[in-house]
Parts: C-alpha cells; sequence; structure tokens
C-alpha cells in the first residue's frame, strides 16, 4: 500500500495535512447506492475519506447495469449495497467500508438515533417527506447533512448544517492588502527615505508603486486639506498627477501605479462582512465558544482597541516593478507589521480562553495566524432546517424568478439554437416541479412518466400537482411552462449516469469544502 503522502500527494498540496487529517477522521454514512450516490462516494473514498456506511435496501437489477458503473453482470440479484461496497472498497484500501441492507425511509422512521455516530450524512434520491425528518434528526445530533438528486437532466445538490464557519474562503477575486489608504509608522518612514523625484532614470523607473502612490498622496493631501482624492473628477487628477512624474514613456511602475491608483481611494476600515460577523451574538463568547468563535472575540477587541478600525494585515504584497533591494525592504515591513498584529490577537485568544477557563495554548499558532492572515475573508453560514425551506419560502423571490425573463436559464442557450423557440425555462422552476413530482409520487404510487405509455395523463395531472405546490408557497396565479412540465414527464424519474456523476462531483466537493475551514460552499436556501 502505498505511503499516504505519496498516494495523496496532489490534494495535500490543496488542503494540506490538516485538512488530509481531516478528511481521514470522518465517517460517512450514504442513504441509496445508485448512480448519484455512488459517483459521490467514489470520490470522496479516492479522495482518502476515514470510513463509510452504504445504506440500500434493493438488489441489483439488469436496469442497475446501465446507469451505475460500479456494478456489472455478477451483481445482478444481489444487494446492491455489497456490491457497491465491494467496488468502492477495491478503490482504496485504506477506507473502513460497511453496508447495510435497509431501505433508508424505513431507518429514518424506525432507528433516528442510528445516524448520531457519523460526521455527515449523504441522503441521495429522498422524496420531500423523507427529507424533512431526517433533516431534524441530523440537526438535533449535530451532524452534518448534504441532500444530491439526479432527476433526468436536471438535479440539485442542497447542505443542511446549523453553521459552518469558514477560514479561508478563497475568494476568486479580492484586493491586496497594502493599507495605501491609511498606511502605518512604518510604512510611512520607509517611504520618506526614497526619492521618487530622482534624475536617475534606472533609479527612477525602479521605484515601487506602492512608494510612488504614498509619496503623490501625500503631496495631494498637502493641497487639499488633508483629504484623499474622492470624486470622480479628483480622481482623474490624481491620475494625471501621476503620470507626470514619469521621465520616460517606458516606466512600468508608473503605469502599475495609475492602475492601482483605485487603492489609495479605497474607504478605510473592515468591510460590511466582517462588521456583520463580529457584531454576531456569537462573538460574545463562553466556555462552550467553539475556537473560531474565541478568535473572532479577540478579532473584535483588536478592531476596536488597537488597530484604529482595521483588520490585521495579510503581510504578502504582489510583484511589481521594482529594484531587488527596494521589493525585499518593502516586504519585510509589511511582513513585520502582520507578525505584529498576529501577536497581539495571539494575546488576545491566550486571555480569553483563560478567563472562560480553557487551556490558553489549546489554539494552535498555525490556526490564529491562518485566521489573522484571512481577516478580511471570513465566512459564516448557516441554513435553515429544510421544513423552514419547504413551509415559509421568499414569495418575492420566488415570484421573481418565475415571472422575469431575465432570469431564463435557456436564453442565452436558446439564441445559439438552429431551433427558435419562445421557451423559457426559468431555473426555480426545476426546483418547483422537483417537489411536485414527490407529491405526484405520493398520490399516485409513481413518478411522472415512469412507466411507459401515453403522457398525456401524466401530464395534466403534473401540472395540477405543480399548481398546488406554488399555491402553498403563496405564489397564486403563477404557473410553470408547458414545455418544462412535459420534460420532467419525459424523464420518467430516470437516473441518467452522466448527470448523476456530475451531481456526485458537486455534492462530494461540498462534503470536502464541510470538512475544512476554508473555501465557500453553496449557500443556497
Amino acid at each position: 500500500m502505498a505511503e499516504p503522502k505519496i498516494k495523496y500527494d496532489r490534494q495535500l498540496r490543496i488542503w494540506g495535512e490538516q485538512g488530509q487529517a481531516a478528511l481521514e477522521k470522518a465517517s460517512i454514512c450514504l442513504l441509496n447506492c445508485g448512480p448519484t450516490g455512488s459517483e459521490t462516494l467514489k470520490n470522496l473514498v479516492l479522495g482518502g475519506i476515514g470510513s463509510i456506511t452504504v445504506i440500500d435496501g434493493s438488489k441489483v437489477v439488469l436496469g442497475d447495469l446501465g446507469n451505475n458503473f460500479m456494478l456489472d453482470e455478477s451483481c445482478v440479484g444481489e444487494s446492491k449495497a455489497k456490491s457497491v461496497c465491494a467496488f468502492l472498497q477495491e478503490l482504496n484500501d485504506a477506507v473502513k467500508a460497511k453496508f447495510i441492507e435497509e431501505y433508508p425511509e424505513a431507518l429514518i422512521k424506525t432507528n433516528p438515533s442510528f445516524f448520531s455516530q457519523f460526521t455527515l450524512v449523504v441522503a441521495t434520491q429522498l422524496v420531500e417527506d423523507s427529507m424533512v425528518k431526517l433533516d431534524k434528526i441530523c440537526r438535533e445530533a449535530n451532524v452534518m447533512l448534504i441532500f444530491a438528486r439526479s432527476y433526468g437532466l436536471t438535479g440539485l445538490v442542497r447542505i443542511s448544517v446549523k453553521e459552518h464557519t469558514v477560514i479561508e474562503s478563497k475568494p476568486d477575486h479580492f484586493l491586496d492588502d497594502l493599507r495605501l489608504n491609511n498606511p502605518w509608522p512604518e510604512l510611512r518612514k520607509f517611504a520618506e527615505t526614497i526619492d521618487i523625484n530622482v534624475q536617475d532614470p534606472v533609479a527612477h523607473k525602479h521605484t515601487p508603486y506602492v512608494v510612488i502612490l504614498l509619496k503623490v498622496a501625500e503631496e495631494w493631501a498637502k493641497s487639499h486639506q488633508g483629504s484623499l482624492p474622492s470624486t470622480r473628477e479628483e480622481k482623474r487628477e490624481f491620475k494625471e498627477l501621476l503620470k507626470s512624474k514619469t521621465i520616460a514613456f517606458d516606466e512600468d511602475n508608473y503605469k502599475e501605479a495609475v492602475e492601482a491608483s483605485f487603492k489609495v481611494f479605497s474607504s478605510r476600515g473592515i468591510s460590511q462582512d466582517l462588521k456583520q460577523i463580529i457584531d454576531d451574538s456569537q462573538a460574545e463568547v463562553s466556555s462552550n465558544s467553539s475556537n473560531y468563535w474565541v478568535m473572532m472575540a479577540a478579532l473584535k477587541d483588536f478592531i476596536a482597541s488597537e488597530s484604529g478600525g482595521e483588520a490585521p494585515l495579510e503581510g504578502s504584497i504582489p510583484d511589481m516593478t521594482s529594484s531587488t533591494e527596494h521589493y525585499v525592504n518593502l516586504q519585510k515591513i509589511y511582513q513585520a507589521k502582520a507578525e505584529a498584529d498576529f501577536l497581539s490577537i495571539e494575546q488576545r485568544v491566550r486571555n480569553i480562553l483563560k478567563k472562560l477557563g480553557r487551556e490558553p495554548e489549546s489554539i494552535s499558532k498555525a490556526t490564529i495566524k491562518s485566521f489573522c492572515r484571512n481577516a478580511r475573508k471570513l465566512k459564516v453560514c448557516r441554513y435553515r432546517l429544510i421544513e423552514d425551506e419547504f413551509s415559509n419560502p421568499s414569495i418575492t423571490e420566488l415570484q421573481k424568478y418565475l415571472t422575469d425573463e431575465d432570469y431564463s436559464l435557456a436564453k442565452q442557450i436558446l439564441a445559439m439554437s438552429p431551433v427558435k423557440s419562445e421557451i423559457y425555462i426559468v431555473a426555480v422552476g426545476f426546483y418547483i416541479l422537483l417537489r411536485a413530482t414527490d407529491r405526484f409520487a405520493a398520490n399516485y404510487n409513481c413518478f411522472p412518466g415512469e412507466f411507459e405509455g401515453p403522457l398525456d395523463e401524466d401530464i395534466s395531472r403534473l401540472k395540477t400537482t405543480a399548481v398546488g405546490v406554488l399555491s402553498d408557497l403563496g405564489c397564486n396565479g403563477s404557473t410553470v411552462t408547458e414545455d418544462l412540465i412535459n420534460e420532467m414527464c419525459r424523464f420518467g424519474a430516470a437516473e441518467l449516469h452522466a448527470v448523476a456523476a456530475f451531481i456526485g462531483g458537486i455534492a462530494s466537493q461540498e462534503v470536502i469544502k464541510v470538512f475544512f475551514f476554508f473555501f465557500s460552499f453553496l449557500f443556497n436556501t
């Protein structure tokens, strides 16, 4: 068996040894091992999840061979849970795998305490009633829950956790924390040692843009009663002032300064998102508070009493045109400030832990440092109960998506299609119809279009059911397009492998995120 560091080398580069350790400690329960569930679990097993338990009471039939690559002819007539579990075990022998041959719906009804033993439950292909019951069970047991479902050419992934805190949210786009709009004394002092009006062309074109912006901003402030540019015209004039400082056409550092000039104009202090988090009631910590909220309490005190309203500095600077000496010195100044901010917050964390009667060293330096480095990107996600989502939706949002063509999923696709049509498939229509199909199944003991024969009767029934769902949600008078209803009937509740693999990929990706304190995940309630 390969060494873990070799086997998981590529993913270790993404989430590190700490993340891999969290994955290997996790225990996952899968409900229903059709193609959606099997594909979800396959990705997690390959990633090195600690243990899996597969729950499914059905037997393998010939039809399963066409959409589940983890089954073959030798499995026909055998337990589906046993067959899939054996295949998954072959993919990674380091994963502990077991199966229980029982229908998930029965287990939810008769043995709710069963689920408390797991870190996370992945529930696939459950209908509405079972989803509501399982969600309540997992909430009470503090077990994370992810629903995944594929239905014809559509599907859904729904996360349900009471609260999930994220330290490294890793947003796609985020501004560098250079603090050009509020420089600290050491940065100002460094800028003062450099003359941006030097006549030596080599020195002039190798002055870092951070220094150029600080010096020009200081010059601007002296002639504008201490104020930085705020209006559109003032910002334009500031850029012209920057350009006037150039002495040659090929000075990339001045071009960089003009492009980054908006960093001087940006507002000081923390973002509204971060303010909302530090003002959360959870930031008033108790002995039961999580490490995240203990660190948040320390951050709140730091911002209020020491930093002048700023988050701790990240300490990194982007690449820029500069002499090596200037760049290295600038880098050291940012790193020193970040270290000082970290030490200040670390001391606050230790003091808070001591006051709470907890071990002062129980939160590692590495965790606190990561928290400080990502302070501007912290996230808190809270999910309401499935029952609450189903019974108390946002009427305004639903009606907007049902009636506004701007939210059509198909407009751009149809524009490129050779078949011109006036069909507008609204995103929320799938959601409404997935709920309608569950109600249809409860009323008629089958899903629309599930059996061979004319679809007209099922189409009529599904349309009536969908209208009933919308009415119960408070969207009286709203409808779902006929074409979408026809498609849902044509799907016949089929689990197509390509769609199941896609939905399973998304679900497994969200499972990975749930285990770590980084990456933002689906927030879809």
